[in-house]
């Protein structure tokens, strides 16, 4: 692990020096790409260097106490060693943790697709209320919420809506939503006071970048119609709404939030990318399924993740045996104790791994 560890400090130094090189700073692309690495370098570097500085600290205080003769300079060295020592151990773990092999779509932003499945209107307002917990959590985060598309019901729910969470680090936290998430409430509608099981499912795709998908214009086909409001009601007369269909793979996106056609495409465009680089991600998964399998909160999008109990105020993940009688902050968007216990389970995993 220090050979590792060395190697990467003596990288970020080289990184350094490159990003003051006046060829390297003219060059864009270079430029780009050199910070990135410097920047998901940084965090692991500086936990290596102050573990090397409590390292040194630890050796001299072990020194000191195998020289020294003063009974209370010894009582010292030895409190100081043991604090050292704990400091040392705590930062060997946290460094295994960082150089554990890191998710490349991390960082990136996400589009997620929250839609009703079994229960009616019950699963769409539940949709909806679902929409309204991940508004709150990317607010949480100082995140920006952008709106691609919905499909909205009588009732107030939502059949389906599409929208994009701009934030560094989206992706590392909201992966985890990705499956089939069950409600078990009293519906307003519902005379009897009978509690009726809903559920409806979440799609996190990572944003993927022009390099990393190769769309040719000739696989797309696009369609104009003009944009409807609940009701089928036109919201305006003009042909702004789109729709592309990718005839290679006949992933269809459509988009109708913008006033603008430009807008609508450009928006479609990113969702149209991000569902291929997600559905060419989960062709190759497939020919390491038992690594699929042995990851938490990757599994397939029908698998039931987690529910939500009203009358019993209680929220569990079925991943991880995570009950928590805290649903009214969780639907605030309070979802940071689930989320960190799975990437807890993840990492120990990924550990055991390196161990075994």
């Amino acid at each position: 692990m220090l050979e590792r560890l060395q190697s990467l400090e003596e990288r970020y130094d080289t990184l350094n020096e490159l990003l003051s090189d006046p060829e390297i700073i003219n060059d864009t692309s270079k430029l780009r790409e050199y910070s990135k690495e410097q920047s998901d370098l940084e965090e692991v570097v500086q936990a290596y260097r102050k573990y090397q500085d409590v390292t040194q600290q630890l050796d001299e205080a072990k020194d000191m106490l195998a020289e020294e003769s003063d009974d209370d300079m010894k009582d010292m060295a030895k409190s100081e060693i043991e604090q050292l020592t704990t400091d040392k151990e705590q930062l060997e773990e946290r460094l295994r943790l960082l150089l554990l092999p890191k998710d490349p779509n991390d960082d990136k932003n996400v589009f997620m697709e929250v839609r009703a499945a079994a229960g009616g209107d019950e699963a769409a307002l539940f949709a909806g209320d679902l929409y309204r917990m991940y508004v709150k959590y990317a607010e949480h985060h100082g995140w920006k919420i952008d709106v691609v598309e919905a499909t909205t019901t009588g009732v107030g729910g939502y059949k389906e809506i599409i929208f994009m969470v701009n934030g560094t680090g989206a992706y590392s936290k909201l992966k985890y939503e990705n499956g089939a998430h069950r409600v078990q409430r009293v519906p307003d509608t519902e005379s009897g006071g009978r509690i009726h099981t809903s559920t409806a499912t979440v799609a996190v795709l990572p944003e993927a970048e022009d390099v990393e998908v190769e769309l040719n214009d000739k696989d797309i086909r696009v369609d104009t119609f003009a944009s409807s409001g609940p009701g089928g009601q036109s919201v305006n007369t003009t042909m702004s709404a789109v729709r592309l269909t990718h005839d290679p793979t006949g992933i269809v996106v459509s988009c109708q939030d913008e006033k603008s056609q430009i807008k609508n495409r450009e928006k479609a465009m990113k969702v149209l990318r991000a569902r291929i680089y997600d559905k060419y991600q989960q062709e190759a998964q497939a020919e390491i399924d038992e690594n699929r399998k042995s990851a938490v909160g990757t599994g397939d999008r029908s698998e039931r993740i987690r529910t939500y109990n009203f009358p019993q105020t209680r929220v569990t993940d079925h991943r991880i045996g995570l009950t928590l009688q805290k649903l009214d902050q969780v639907m605030e968007g309070k979802l940071d104790e689930f989320i960190d216990a799975l990437l807890l389970e993840e990492q120990t995993k990924k550990l055991e791994e390196i161990g075994e």
